[in-house]
């Protein structure tokens, strides 16, 4: 009876590997902070703490303003006069030639200028910038999606035969194609857009930790995973792990006298693993 249980429940785990690595990020996350309340001292546990969630916010962010930009195109290419469907291509067109790092490096120069002339100054108006220029270079692959989806269902029967019954071009494609008829397929896409601002955001902050823009500092921004990961001390903590492959007995000492540095690069990478797996389960469970 033991037996059967169990193996019920691996089955039902197999079957819904998304639901497992969403329990399987919240606990190593859980595990974590425990750990760094144990040993890492308070300032520090408090900036990776703020870290952590200012990366979440803005990717959190991106994806609603993502999803924004993307039924708005999608409609304008659906109902707008031809010249704006021919100009909303082409704005596409040209986010798509512009390379998605040099694009967001652009992004927050403008936001550096802002704050330097103080037009913006809270927290939170530079985290919502942040996270909209991300967004203004993630938002066609999500466009593709709704117009791909959006193109399918006006090829069948179904499209033809609502349109006869006199319901409105918006409301179908609105209601019936994009939320009844294709929302795993959007939940799948923004699983990748969340993993996609989070590396994006790691990426941007270590080029310009390197010092490859003269007018961009991470000190201008609130702090990200990726901002804490460039810093000198985290550095310091991530080579201590190529020290100790060859003096063994320095292992032990990554966990306590390195927490920070190790602790940063373990989420960024824990999260990216799980995001990962979570897409591909969900994607597996709902046969995209």
């Amino acid at each position: 009876m033991v037996r059967q249980k169990l193996a019920q429940i691996l089955m039902s785990l197999e079957n819904r590997r998304d639901i497992t690595w969403i329990m399987v990020w919240i606990a190593g996350i859980g595990m974590l902070w425990v750990w760094n309340l144990l040993f890492l001292n308070p300032p520090a546990r408090e900036q990776l703490e703020t870290a952590f969630v200012n990366t979440i916010l803005i990717s959190c962010l991106v994806i609603v303003f993502s999803l924004l930009f993307a039924i708005s195109y999608a409609l304008i290419q659906q109902f707008w006069i031809p010249v704006v469907q021919i100009s909303g291509r082409f704005i596409i067109n040209l986010i798509r030639s512009i390379p998605q790092i040099v694009g967001i490096l652009i992004g927050y120069v403008l936001i550096t200028l802002l704050m330097q002339n103080n037009i913006i100054e809270g927290k939170i108006q530079i985290i919502i910038l942040m996270a909209l220029v991300l967004s203004i270079f993630i938002f066609p692959e999500l466009s593709d999606l709704l117009l791909e989806r959006i193109g399918y269902f006006k090829k069948t029967d179904f499209y033809n035969a609502m349109l006869v019954c006199g319901i409105s071009k918006f409301h179908i494609i609105m209601r019936e194609i994009l939320l009844r008829s294709s929302v795993t397929h959007i939940i799948n896409k923004i699983i990748a857009i969340f993993a996609m601002a989070i590396f994006l955001q790691c990426s941007i902050d270590f080029i310009i930790s390197v010092g490859l823009s003269t007018e961009v500092s991470s000190v201008n921004f609130p702090v990200t995973l990726g901002g804490l990961l460039a810093k000198i001390d985290s550095k310091q903590d991530i080579l201590a792990i190529g020290y100790a492959f060859t003096h063994w007995s320095h292992i032990d000492n990554l966990f306590f006298e390195h927490l920070q540095g190790i602790s940063v690069a373990f989420l960024i990478v824990f999260t990216l693993l799980c995001m990962y797996h979570i897409s591909n389960g969900y994607a597996r469970r709902n046969r995209l």
